[in-house]
């Protein structure tokens, strides 16, 4: 940390924690639209039907640009990708509900359970330090 010219210390907006954590949204942001494109990812898939196509790939696109907002190191920019992140994780608890997400194998719970709660982490810590943001 650095002081600024009026002896204040100032908090380093862009820390790696907030690198981190965007780079993982926009990678895991990029897996989630790649599943919605081709309903495989590892052990995991989705239903094929159109729907759940142009759900993954939403889904996937605002986790992304979740990340991309918190690189800017703005609070309002925060609260979007935070919402976003909320979005998200409603997003995929519709796919589970919908049956666009077969729920059906350990992998695919354990699949389901572990990325939303991953998100869900995510959106608390953003939250809980929005006062590093400008």
């Amino acid at each position: 940390m650095s002081e600024s010219g009026d002896g204040n210390v100032k908090i380093p907006t862009h820390s790696w924690d907030f690198k981190i954590i965007s780079f993982l949204m926009i990678l895991f942001g990029l897996a989630e639209i790649l599943t919605g494109i081709t309903h495989k990812f590892l052990v995991l898939s989705t239903s094929t039907s159109t729907l759940a196509t142009y759900a993954g790939v939403v889904i996937g696109l605002f986790y992304l640009i979740g990340g991309l907002l918190i690189l800017t190191g703005k609070k309002r920019w925060a609260f979007l990708a935070i919402f976003l992140l909320m979005v998200d994780i409603l997003g995929r608890a519709a796919l589970v509900v919908t049956g666009l997400y077969p729920f059906n194998t350990t992998h695919q719970i354990w699949g389901m359970v572990i990325g939303t709660s991953i998100a869900i982490y995510f959106a608390f810590y953003v939250g809980k330090r929005l006062k590093f943001f400008r």
